[in-house]
């Protein structure tokens, strides 16, 4: 059973994971069974301090033990979750954990820079800690089933969508955008060499240009529904494929519990720091009047 350790509660998910792997106040069907939390820090926030009061109330009726200093969690975890919706603090908020040899599991956006984003896999690559950061619409049951599917055969492009508000700590589709571009990366693969973005006030348009020269889109909207989904275009055929997001924690959660059981993330961390390349071009390309940049990874 591994011991998780929770940093930073301006998130639901420090709640919501905590009730699937706790197994308190949610249905059976969402239980994460191989982990616990077992101690949480509520932290510190300059993207949304006003929710630490409230998560915290929440943990602390899941009779989750809590300590005012991150450091206090070192010696009695197996595993950190940092959990800061703020992507650009994740390396010192990560950083005395790898250095103590503990691995962590870093929520999206793993960084907002690619230089962020080397910085904390050179540590983990350091330690030879394994290393797993992750949208939880990457493992939505739908797309998990579309891409099992060989029916289709090879995804020569795609079009993913998502809600994507903004925030100036996580620019462009670094706050919410991101999970529409993990759904794209989830369908075409890593190899992304180049993007151009059409930005405006209620949406931005990111199309890239991978190395065996296909072509997909991310369109990140802030108005209309705030839904998930994709249309696939395929050898054998062109599928349109919403993704719901019922489930998604909850397999999220399995494969955080494999990896640090058996040590192997389900992604290659190049590949994420490829998607903080990919979203970090996307914000150049907005504000250059769409001009193409090269992603970095």
């Amino acid at each position: 059973m591994l011991k998780f350790g929770i940093l930073d509660f301006d998130t639901s998910h420090a709640v919501e994971f905590t009730r699937r792997l706790n197994h308190r106040d949610i249905d059976k069907d969402q239980w994460v069974e191989g982990g616990q939390v077992v101690i949480g820090c509520p932290g510190e926030s300059k993207l949304s301090p006003e929710r630490i009061a409230g998560f915290t109330d929440a943990m602390k009726k899941l009779e989750v033990p809590l300590v005012d200093r991150p450091a206090d969690m070192i010696g009695k975890v197996d595993v950190m979750l940092i959990e800061a919706v703020d992507g650009s603090v994740h390396y010192e908020r990560a950083r005395p954990f790898l250095e103590a040899g503990i691995p962590c599991f870093v929520d999206k956006p793993f960084a907002c820079s690619v230089a962020d984003a080397r910085k904390i896999v050179d540590l983990a690559g350091k330690k030879k800690l394994p290393l797993f950061s992750s949208s939880s619409l990457r493992f939505a049951p739908e797309l998990v089933e579309y891409m099992a599917d060989a029916r289709h055969g090879k995804l020569l492009g795609a079009v993913a969508w998502g809600p994507a508000s903004l925030h100036e700590r996580n620019p462009g589709l670094f706050h919410y955008g991101i999970h529409a571009v993990e759904v794209l990366y989830t369908l075409m693969g890593p190899g992304c060499e180049s993007v151009t973005c059409t930005s405006d006030k209620q949406v931005d348009v990111v199309t890239g240009h991978w190395k065996d020269g296909r072509v997909a889109t991310v369109r990140g909207t802030r108005s209309g529904p705030g839904t998930y989904g994709a249309v696939t275009f395929a050898e054998k055929a062109t599928q349109n494929l919403a993704i719901g997001t019922k489930y998604i924690y909850r397999e999220l959660l399995k494969k955080i519990v494999e990896t640090y059981t058996n040590g192997k993330p389900p992604i290659d961390i190049a590949v994420t720091v490829e998607i903080v390349g990919f979203i970090e071009a996307a914000f150049r390309s907005a504000n250059n009047h769409g001009m193409v940049q090269k992603v970095e990874s």
